[in-house]
């Protein structure tokens, strides 16, 4: 018997979101290779498995290749910033003599094994957050998240719809520039071939974000409706109060030296002023949601997926610092609550329904 719940459909975008940003805050508590492999793995597993026929499902490629680009970066710069003499020497380079106003500062000089690897652990970790949040936007229709958003938050929203649709669209673009350039024939490497086909796909890119941005603003989006000037000073007091309260809060928070009696009351005060502000400024909103998204038993298990896998990886920082943060010298091991912080991330490939625009997978008869 099949629920409504297995029939085909697109989860809510916002679930999609949350369990990207949980599995983005377990990778930022980490610096464990294998803990941020799992973590890549179980974003590649899902998007893989859930990814719409959109545009904007395409553009996982783009973000794996911005992570890949990222570690290399990141290697490359302890290669020559970060030169240093104790270690396993593997590449003994001459050092470029700085002046003295950048002591300090160090260019080149030996490079050693555990530079190596301990710029390629923190290029891991921002990998993964790169890939945890190209899940997300390649699982998370960008249209449909716009209409999610509270109409506070709508004129932001509208800019943010645009932002995040840069790579989807240059994922598409690509792919029809690439097309068309088959077609037509000519040149099929060398710089020549990377010049024809970077502008063309650059230029559609951003005229497609133009008229997306065109056509917003033409059905109104980000628009308010009227309201008095004393209602606007209003609003803006309320959230300026919740801005400096929730700065307040967090920092006593996080300074074990600053008076606590700041820390969580601050904090408290701050979100419940910024909630009476939000609603002022969302009843000067005009606008209504056609069909808007449900939420149904799988967007809340997607979004505890992400809350629970982000709740272990705290933990884990917090209780088993070995596992968490290995060091250079050692060779890294998962213990039992790291590995289930890698695996639990994937559990939505398989608890959550087929998008109703799924890719069509092509299958050879022999």
């Amino acid at each position: 018997m099949i629920g409504p719940a297995a029939l085909p459909r697109d989860l809510h975008p916002i679930a999609w979101w949350s369990w990207a940003i949980g599995l983005a805050t377990a990778a930022s508590f980490t610096t464990n290779p294998l803990l941020l492999a799992l973590i890549m793995g179980s974003a590649t597993v899902v998007v893989m498995a859930r990814r719409s026929g959109h545009p904007f499902g395409r553009s996982f490629r783009l973000y794996a290749m911005l992570a890949a680009f990222t570690v290399v970066v990141r290697v490359v710069f302890r290669i020559i910033f970060g030169g240093q003499e104790v270690g396993n020497v593997l590449l003994d380079l001459p050092e470029i003599p700085l002046p003295d106003w950048a002591a300090g500062i160090r260019l080149l000089g030996p490079v050693t094994s555990e530079a190596l690897l301990a710029g390629l652990y923190d290029g891991l970790r921002l990998a993964a957050i790169i890939l945890c949040v190209g899940a997300a936007n390649s699982l998370a229709n960008p249209k449909r998240l716009l209409a999610s958003v509270p109409p506070a938050l709508y004129e932001i929203g509208a800019a943010l719809v645009v932002a995040v649709t840069i790579f989807p669209q240059l994922a598409d673009s690509a792919r029809r520039v690439r097309a068309a350039q088959a077609l037509r024939g000519g040149a099929t490497s060398g710089v020549g071939r990377l010049r024809r086909f970077l502008v063309p796909v650059l230029e559609d890119a951003l005229e497609r974000s133009l008229a997306l941005a065109a056509g917003m603003d033409t059905r109104g989006y980000g628009r308010s409706g009227g309201a008095t000037v004393r209602e606007r000073w209003v609003t803006g007091s309320l959230l300026l109060l919740a801005l400096t309260g929730i700065c307040v809060g967090t920092y006593a928070w996080l300074d074990p030296t600053a008076p606590q009696v700041l820390a969580l009351p601050m904090l408290g005060v701050g979100v419940s002023v910024a909630v009476v502000g939000l609603a002022s400024a969302g009843r000067r909103v005009q606008r209504t949601r056609y069909r808007p998204d449900a939420w149904r038993g799988a967007e809340f298990f997607t979004v505890g997926v992400g809350v629970v896998v982000a709740g272990l990886g705290w933990y884990v920082g917090r209780t088993q610092v070995v596992v968490a943060y290995p060091g250079v010298d050692i060779v890294p091991y998962l213990s039992p609550l790291a590995l289930a912080v890698g695996v639990l991330g994937a559990l939505p490939a398989v608890a959550t329904p087929v998008p109703a625009s799924a890719p069509v997978r092509q299958e050879v008869v022999a």
